[in-house]
């Protein structure tokens, strides 16, 4: 039996949007809101005992009212798309929350959500990871699947990370662009091939190097990487959605964010029609579940 949503005994809600670097919680009641900050939650890259000790450790502990105080909880996260996994986090957080109803969904609906609200509309992701979806107002029904940084995640940071440490790698670099590279980083090439071939969260690492586009933008190696990469995601997915051209795209995610001038270039190119651009979801879905949505899927897989 479902529990129903938000009692006047348990008057909390926690919201929650977690990628593969960090993960936003924003615990809301009818007039106040606090946020917090703990690791990324990527099912793909933590055990279950992981992901159930940072939510009673970097969570729980940390919210400030009692655990049984949470009436609802609303979490999107990476790796959700996976049935078993969204079984997973629901289980967790259950157990961690023991009087919430949890509604576990993927980081794409919580975007989608964020940016959109109820309208239709294009939502895309461009952070450590990239994805892209065509909503209706209430759910996604249209997604190019994601196939991961190695394969896919055309203009994310762990792309365009990557691409930065090819052209350092390679000598393309001129010489301003490698000894800014080197006094920054003071790495070597076998560190590097060690932490993307052998260490944990390579994507994250990859990543990492993507700021050093946002602190040399002007020089033309630097335009040429951010142009290409981010055009790459628009040809790759976002032109490929039917109603890309009748509804505004939207965006959210670090790198969105930091090159947003791009991505507006980029959507005139296309005669695309702009929408929102935000770092993050979170406040877009406090205000979408603030507003009282009743999504149909409330509460269920």
């Amino acid at each position: 039996m479902q529990k129903a949503f938000f009692s006047v005994d348990t008057p909390w809600q926690l919201i929650a949007d977690s990628g593969s670097t960090k993960t936003t919680w924003c615990l809301v009641s009818k007039d106040a809101s606090t946020e917090l900050h703990t690791q990324g939650i990527s099912p793909y890259f933590l055990t279950r005992g992981q992901i159930q000790d940072i939510l009673e450790t970097e969570v729980a502990a940390r919210l400030g009212v009692p655990a049984t105080s949470i009436g609802e909880i609303h979490y999107y996260g990476t790796g959700l798309g996976a049935p078993a996994n969204r079984q997973m986090l629901r289980e967790i957080l259950e157990t961690t929350f023991p009087a919430a109803a949890v509604f576990a969904g993927d980081d794409l609906l919580g975007a989608a959500r964020a940016l959109c609200g109820r309208d239709k509309g294009v939502a895309c992701i461009l952070g450590t990871g990239s994805n892209s979806c065509y909503y209706d107002g209430n759910q996604v029904v249209a997604n190019n699947p994601g196939l991961g940084f190695i394969l896919g995640d055309e203009g994310s940071g762990a792309v365009l990370g990557r691409k930065v440490i090819q052209y350092y790698l390679y000598h393309t670099f001129d010489e301003e662009l490698s000894g800014a590279f080197d006094r920054k980083y003071q790495t070597t090439k076998s560190e590097i091939l060690d932490k993307v071939y052998r260490k944990p969260f390579p994507n994250r690492y990859l990543a990492s190097f993507s700021h050093f586009l946002n602190a040399h933008r002007g020089h033309f190696m630097i335009e040429n990487i951010l142009e290409d990469g981010l055009n790459d995601f628009f040809f790759t997915h976002v032109v490929k959605y039917p109603g890309c051209w009748e509804y505004p795209v939207h965006f959210t995610g670090g790198v969105a964010w930091a090159f947003r001038d791009v991505i507006a270039s980029l959507c005139a190119s296309y005669e695309l029609q702009l929408g929102h651009i935000l770092k993050a979801p979170i406040e877009g879905l406090v205000a979408y579940h603030r507003a009282g949505a009743a999504a149909p899927d409330r509460g269920k897989i």
